[in-house]
């Protein structure tokens, strides 16, 4: 990889701006430009991060002075993003999720290894804290047997974004991909999922609350449960994670960990989830550089993805779907 890499971001939120913030500080890269959705957030994210405005996130893709694309909008929008990355030959970073489709998401992968360019898909929650803890304490439960895991956000009242979109923010536990996405890391392959799910509507394509409820049979026999919910219709916050196992169990409460055994009750240290978006920059930076392993394939990301679409399919069937390999 030559020096500097040249990077372009398509996305003006909050992820994009501490990307940008971690490219201008290394020497390694330079930050070419940016494209977003809305005119005057581009040019005051152009002014503030020092770096040209393009029109649309096609020009900055096509601009041959771009290396590596990172793409931090609308979830609708990542797939073609990406594929058009990847057909101009750059390298792609992409929040999660890759696609909202795993058979997009699959052809993705294979673009990637046919043009011999990095694809990229965070999973900072896997890097923070919390979840850090739970695999390095996870032996000591014994074999798990039932996991829960649950993200409430009340917003009152909710707000009028892409978020609460049906299409641009996706079916809820692909769009909020890192619900499933901890659970698979720590235990492994699904066999099959069934999901509850609604929507309070505004209008047609707007909602002012969601509730996905999924039950995930994992191939080593475990279940899990699985709550996604947010909007004006929850009232109570929620951030929990709890795993049973034969001899103890864990409960991460919000930052806050505690292991339960035969010998009694006993906290957890857990780490910070501050500076995991410069974190997985610096680990891009690195392996483009030096080759350094990444903490996550796509791969990975995409199998995901294929549960996600599987809960979708169980919420019209009304049964358990089976998560294709």
């Amino acid at each position: 990889m030559s020096q500097p890499i040249r990077v372009g971001i398509v996305g003006t939120g909050f992820a994009a701006k501490l990307r940008a913030e971690t490219f201008n500080a290394d020497d390694r890269t330079e930050l070419i430009g940016v494209a977003g959705h809305t005119p005057e957030k581009t040019s005051d994210f152009g002014n503030t991060h020092q770096t040209q405005v393009f029109p649309a996130w096609q020009d900055l893709v096509g601009c041959d002075r771009v290396d590596l694309v990172v793409i931090s909008t609308l979830n609708a929008h990542h797939g073609a993003i990406a594929r058009a990355a990847l057909d101009a030959h750059k390298h792609v970073v992409v929040e999660y999720p890759l696609s909202l489709h795993a058979p997009e998401g699959e052809a993705l992968l294979a673009l990637a290894r046919q043009q011999n360019r990095l694809l990229h898909v965070e999973h900072i929650e896997l890097l923070g804290g919390v979840h850090q803890a739970f695999i390095q304490a996870l032996p000591q439960v014994g074999t798990p047997f039932y996991a829960r895991y649950s993200t409430v956000t009340p917003q009152h009242p909710a707000p009028r974004k892409w978020t609460y979109h049906t299409q641009l923010f996706g079916f809820p536990l692909a769009g909020a991909l890192s619900r499933l996405h901890r659970l698979i890391h720590g235990f492994g392959a699904v066999e099959t999922v069934s999901c509850q799910h609604r929507y309070w509507h505004e209008s047609e394509s707007f909602y002012t609350g969601c509730m996905s409820k999924a039950q995930l049979q994992f191939k080593s026999g475990l279940l899990a449960d699985v709550v996604y919910a947010k909007g004006e219709t929850v009232w109570t916050a929620e951030r929990k994670l709890e795993v049973q196992g034969d001899r103890g169990s864990l409960v991460f409460d919000g930052d806050a960990g505690r292991l339960v055994n035969a010998e009694g009750d006993c906290a957890i240290a857990v780490g910070s989830r501050r500076g995991l978006f410069a974190q997985d920059t610096a680990a891009v930076i690195d392996h483009l550089v030096t080759g350094a392993p990444l903490y996550v394939t796509p791969a990975q990301s995409v199998y995901t993805l294929k549960v996600a679409n599987a809960a979708q399919r169980s919420t019209s069937t009304g049964r358990a779907e089976p998560v294709d390999p």
